[in-house]
């Protein structure tokens, strides 16, 4: 774990922030060096379509951990596991199906 500006960052935890040549990053820390304050990041989405899908490093400083969402309905849950998937997050997406199922077996009890 690494302190920033009031936020605890740690390995797994969605960031966005704005690299050295203020381009926006929203990615998901991979690794973090506490003693130089550098987290390597994945890059989801960015200006730069370059960087989308490399590990790049930025300074601690530079990101902020997203807030918590909170899923509300299938076509967000759906388009979750469509992210999971494509970042390679399995347990992201055991969680994100069993909350699909959960749904699912609420409506079907309901009918």
């Amino acid at each position: 774990m690494l302190a920033n500006n009031n936020s605890i960052l740690k390995v797994g935890d969605w960031i966005k922030g704005k690299s050295q040549k203020g381009e926006l990053i929203l990615g998901y820390i991979e690794t973090l060096d506490i003693l130089k304050g550098i987290v390597r990041v994945t890059v989801v989405t960015s200006d730069n379509q370059e960087t989308i899908g490399k590990t790049i490093q930025m300074l601690s400083r530079r990101v902020k951990p997203l807030p918590e969402s909170n899923v509300a309905n299938k076509e967000q849950i759906h388009f979750l596991i469509d992210l999971a998937l494509s970042t390679g997050d399995e347990e992201w997406f055991i969680e994100l199906s069993s909350k699909l199922n959960s749904m699912k077996e609420l409506v079907k009890g309901v009918s």
